[in-house]
């Protein structure tokens, strides 16, 4: 007992011990984050089928006004590009919620990595439009904005609806 050893434990006997900073499993907030991960999804296959809804809108606004299939056909190639950019992600949050994983560097790595794909999807898509397809520019970005700008309009009605 005559030893540092020792008096260091005589020493920390006494004191309480410390809190850590990770917070204790609460068992009361699992069916609500279940709740929320499934409006979550049912959210995003809505919004993707009213992007597709408003771009075929458009398309045939586009027709109409025009009389000219080419750009009612730009216009859909250009929400066409902004809806596979919403079913993406309807579809990877969907895979996500099946194959859950506690794993917080797995998880950032899937999320650079769909956040890369769905770059690509939407850049490769406008590139076959406009350069392969010869569409209209303005007609492919005017549809690509439009669904763009109803993918950021639905998530926040529908949000503020429910």
């Amino acid at each position: 007992m005559g030893s540092a050893k020792g008096v260091e434990m005589d020493e920390n006997e006494g004191e309480q011990p410390q809190a850590s900073l990770t917070p204790k499993l609460d068992p009361t907030i699992i069916p609500a984050l279940f709740r929320a991960e499934v409006q979550e999804n049912i959210m995003a296959r809505k919004v993707a089928g009213l992007q597709t809804l408003v771009t075929l809108a458009a398309a045939g606004a586009a027709y109409g006004w025009l009389s000219s299939p080419q750009y009612a056909i730009a216009v859909l190639g250009g929400g066409g590009a902004s809806v596979l950019n919403g079913a993406l992600v309807a579809w990877r949050m969907s895979r996500a919620s099946v194959n859950p994983s506690n794993d917080a560097h797995l998880q950032l790595r899937l999320m650079y990595f769909y956040a890369a794909e769905r770059f690509l999807a939407v850049v490769t898509t406008l590139g076959i439009c406009l350069a392969v397809l010869k569409f209209s520019p303005l007609a492919v970005l005017g549809g690509f904005a439009l669904g763009q700008a109803t993918l950021l309009a639905a998530r926040l009605l529908l949000k503020i609806k429910d």
